[in-house]
């Protein structure tokens, strides 16, 4: 058997771990112990910026190297979703932890190595392929309605992701260490456009790329984002009692 065959296999129980783990956090109501959700018994703790950073970066680091590194020529079309990839996390690994106010948060090294894990896994799968097994994509990739699509759904995921963060790190400085109701924008709608934007900039790459490192990637994000997003919808309803009723937690309408 080829040494694709055993890349697919892998990817395939790789998203099978992400579909249990999300059942089983989504059925137990389980919110990872960190920012609101901190807690005592998951180790020692890290501040909450250095871990943002030593978390992240590996996406960075590691994809580049495996592209860059590769055996495969580079058309355009790859290097654009290089720079997609590049572009995400030079700003959730070297640029967000340093906007948020969160200074006196510390996270557990344990879910850091987590997130780690989880980054060194996608970024190593997606570099690996792009960089080792991909074939060059057609030259008419460019005008595919899976690739314009992609890049659609993927910008309008990276508005949405970036203006929720700034809304959100702009209560943290108006209410000092409170939380507030977020207004405005798709807060209309739901609690966590932040979460909805990070899942179609992952739900455009997966389309726009159409191999299955993508997915997997996206799947992934999906499983870790979701669950999140329904513990923070049930907190907010929890915590302020005049919490808008009409918001649902990540999907406008549905969920």
């Amino acid at each position: 058997m080829t040494d694709l065959h055993w890349f697919n296999v892998f990817l395939y129980a790789w998203m099978g771990l992400a579909v249990v783990i999300f059942i089983f956090m989504t059925s137990l109501k389980i919110a990872a112990p960190y920012g609101r959700y901190t807690r005592e018994g998951w180790g020692a703790f890290i501040g909450n910026r250095a871990a943002w950073v030593l978390m992240e970066i590996p996406s960075l680091i590691l994809f580049m190297t495996f592209f860059l590194t590769g055996s495969l020529h580079h058309d355009g079309v790859t290097w654009f979703f290089f720079a997609v990839w590049v572009f995400h996390y030079t700003n959730r690994s070297l640029i967000y932890p340093f906007r948020t106010r969160t200074q006196k948060k510390k996270m557990p090294l344990s879910v850091m190595f987590m997130g780690m894990f989880f980054n060194l896994v996608n970024a190593t799968t997606n570099g690996y392929y792009l960089g080792y097994i991909q074939p060059v994509y057609p030259a008419g990739w460019w005008h595919d309605p899976r690739f314009l699509a992609g890049v659609l759904i993927y910008l309008a995921g990276v508005v949405m992701n970036w203006w929720a963060d700034g809304r959100l790190i702009g209560l943290r400085k108006d209410n000092g260490t409170d939380y507030a109701i977020p207004y405005g924008g798709m807060f209309r709608y739901v609690s966590c456009p932040n979460y909805l934007g990070e899942m179609m900039e992952w739900g455009g790459f997966a389309l726009m790329a159409w191999n299955l490192p993508a997915l997997a990637f996206f799947v992934w994000t999906v499983s870790n984002l979701l669950p999140r997003a329904l513990n923070h919808h049930a907190w907010y309803r929890q915590k302020f009692p005049d919490y808008p009723g009409e918001r649902k937690a990540v999907v406008p309408f549905i969920i």
